[in-house]
């Protein structure tokens, strides 16, 4: 197998329970990408959280954020791809969730926003590293098409608000659980795996020349067009049933094992041929 394209997901694949990448995968993704292999971002993060990461890792790349509604490049700053929701629909979203009392946030233009800052905003500013700006009232009425929507609540609600936003929109919308108590929406087109095939295609890669590794549902579309799609051992069972391969989990350096076994390694027994 030769590899030329590796995309990452961030959260619980690369980066660790910490929210750090370990020593280990710094070395091995460095060691890739000196061998001439792409090393790319996909996440469901906003581009200015997905960042930092990528120049942690030395990495000049275009970078899959908002789960491939946009693809902007890490270096330049130039955007390659950019799917927003249709605004019609992101009203009726939000329009939605203040009727059922629903927790929504919204990012427009790179930039997050809430009705209100309470415990889920919080929460999810901390983790992503970002600021968050509270809209009152007004946050229902915005205009601008947002790159993405999330919904937060408990693992039991998320699953059935899924059900229920899945039966109203159909194929109007890409919805997928990513943590357990997070709802990601998206442009229809814009998925991990449309994202991949996307800048595949800009690159001159093929798809068998690609690996792809997750652990959610939001990964599970790149997983599927990865002609290597490599599972985390913390991987839920979709992820795991639709990968061709599995590593170790993301707290026993499972991204650092899966290059250094499917890429270095193979690598390494080419050179020696």
């Amino acid at each position: 197998m030769t590899i030329k394209l590796i995309a990452l997901d961030l959260d619980d694949t690369l980066l660790d329970s910490k929210l750090a990448v370990s020593p280990r995968a710094c070395e091995a993704i460095r060691k890739a990408v000196a061998r001439g292999v792409t090393v790319t971002i996909a996440t469901g993060r906003m581009y200015a959280s997905a960042l930092p990461y990528a120049r942690q890792l030395g990495l000049d790349v275009p970078l899959i954020t908002y789960n491939g509604a946009l693809i902007k490049s890490s270096l330049s700053g130039e955007t390659l791809l950019d799917r927003p929701i249709a605004g019609e629909i992101a009203q009726q979203i939000l329009e939605l969730c203040r009727e059922r009392g629903w927790y929504i946030q919204s990012y427009v233009n790179d930039k997050l926003y809430v009705a209100e800052v309470n415990h889920y905003a919080k929460r999810y500013a901390e983790l992503a590293r970002v600021p968050v700006t509270a809209l009152g009232d007004s946050f229902y009425t915005v205009k601008e098409r947002p790159s993405k929507m999330l919904i937060m609540d408990s693992a039991e609600a998320i699953a059935q608000i899924f059900t229920m936003v899945k039966a109203a929109f159909g194929d109007k919308l890409s919805i997928a659980i990513s943590k357990p108590t997070f709802m990601e929406i998206t442009d229809p087109l814009a998925n991990k795996g449309h994202a991949l095939a996307f800048l595949a295609d800009k690159l001159g890669i093929k798809q068998d020349e690609i690996m792809a590794l997750g652990d959610s549902g939001n990964d599970l579309d790149m997983i599927k067009y990865a002609g290597w799609g490599v599972a985390m051992g913390n991987a839920n069972a979709a992820v795991k049933a639709a990968a061709r391969l599995e590593t170790l989990s993301n707290d026993a350096d499972g991204v650092a094992e899966a290059i250094e076994k499917y890429v270095l390694q193979n690598f390494n027994a080419d050179v020696k041929k």
